[in-house]
């Protein structure tokens, strides 16, 4: 990292004259390749900065920030894989606002601006909403995933709305072939698969307004908006003819195994709904790119809702304030942050000035592509409801809907779960 570059940032906030070398550490969830590679930013950092940085991960990241910051010696930054917990810990005073300004930086610079400051956005102790949170490192699940071959084969085209997708099912099921691999098992969790199509669904059926009120239990499971969004699951997972297997195998089928149809001889299925990660399970020697591809779960055109994106990410935020920690919020602004780690691997950024022939994996830039084509970002919905309902009640009820049950009887069985915990 040439230091030229990083003082001459726009987003540099240090304050005029020689800045004081501090110590600065950064607790987060990686541990693995993906420690390795945060150490790689954060030495960059640390050469342009002068600052001392040291990076600690913990695959139990979740409760000891906690028992941290309950304790008083919580690090400078903690990274959270989920927005709700750093919701909480702003609401306890564990976390110092952004500099101002950065709220505006995020609008004018993240594509979906307004999503990423929304997302990073809490109330604090006293109740009154700051931005506590800069997201950095984000992943995508709005994907379908496909056979290229066997869309040649069969003169497919790739659907670039909602109302073409379905039309494509039609067309795959009058050639005599299935359109869809589902399966939601997948072990405890099974039924955590449904729980994406409904969030996505919801973002393609109604407002990102009525999806934030939603996973905020404003509007209940039992609203007639979000009883829709199951049913347009139900279309394609609850039609024998559009699931590989019936529908009757929707939730047995476990979801590691369920995009293996994809690549049978003939082909199973021909479309997998499915979010980033999903090729670690696909065959061996299955390349991206060439045997299996992907594109965007489109929305409907007639619905006039942008192009809504699906995902998850990691949110940043201070939890013990130095110098150091503003300088590093700072320094992710810059293309150059966001550039180092998509040199590297299992990086994906809405930053809309970064350069990117800088992505290592031709793969990562396309997805990349469907994140900056985004109008609206919203995270995984599941994750941000309590435990008992995004992890418990809202998966086994995706089971009960696969199998028969009405979207009407499974919302009001989650709603009331939802309901017992207050």
């Amino acid at each position: 990292m040439n230091k030229s570059l990083y003082a001459s940032a726009a987003a540099l906030a240090i304050a005029s004259g020689p800045a004081t070398a501090e110590q600065l550490t950064v607790f987060g969830p990686w541990l693995g390749p993906d420690q390795a590679n945060v150490e790689v930013v954060l030495a960059a950092f640390a050469e342009a900065s002068g600052h001392d940085v040291r990076y600690v991960g913990s695959d139990s990241f979740e409760q000891q920030i906690v028992v941290d910051a309950e304790a008083g010696s919580a690090p400078n930054i903690a990274v959270y894989p989920q927005p709700g917990l750093a919701a909480d810990m702003a609401s306890r005073g564990f976390l110092t606002p952004l500099e101002e300004g950065t709220g505006d930086w995020i609008r004018e610079n993240y594509a979906a601006g307004q999503s990423w400051v929304d997302l990073g956005t809490y109330a604090d102790e006293n109740g009154n909403d700051q931005l506590f949170g800069f997201f950095y490192k984000v992943d995508v699940k709005s994907l379908v995933w496909y056979s290229p071959e066997n869309f040649e084969d069969a003169g497919y085209e790739i659907p670039a709305t909602m109302e073409e997708l379905k039309a494509l099912g039609d067309l795959i099921v009058a050639d005599g072939e299935t359109p869809w691999c589902i399966g939601l098992g997948s072990g405890g969790a099974t039924g955590w698969p449904a729980t994406d199509w409904v969030e996505d669904m919801m973002l393609r059926t109604q407002p990102p307004d009525v999806y934030d009120q939603w996973v905020a239990n404003e509007i209940p499971f039992t609203d007639e908006r979000i009883v829709g969004a199951i049913e347009e699951f139900g279309y394609f997972a609850r039609n024998d003819d559009y699931v590989a297997g019936g529908a009757g195998v929707v939730a047995s089928t476990d979801f590691r195994d369920s995009p293996k149809g994809l690549f049978s001889s003939p082909p199973q299925c021909y479309l997998h709904r499915q979010a980033s990660f999903i090729p670690a399970f696909f065959p061996e020697g299955t390349s991206v790119g060439e045997d299996a591809d992907f594109f965007y779960f489109p929305a409907y055109e007639g619905k006039d809702l942008g192009k809504p994106v699906l995902g998850a990410g990691t949110v940043w935020a201070i939890t013990n304030e130095n110098q150091a920690a503003h300088d590093l919020i700072a320094f992710l602004q810059t293309p150059e942050a966001h550039e180092i780690w998509m040199g590297l691997k299992g990086f994906l950024t809405p930053h809309k000035h970064v350069d990117s022939s800088k992505f290592s994996d031709p793969t990562l830039a396309k997805m990349n592509e469907i994140l900056l084509g985004a109008t609206t970002f919203r995270f995984d919905g599941s994750d941000l409801m309590p435990g008992g309902v995004g992890a418990g009640s809202f998966w086994t009820g995706m089971v009960d809907y696969s199998g028969g049950k009405s979207a009407a009887d499974v919302a009001a069985e989650i709603q009331a779960s939802w309901d017992a915990l207050k």
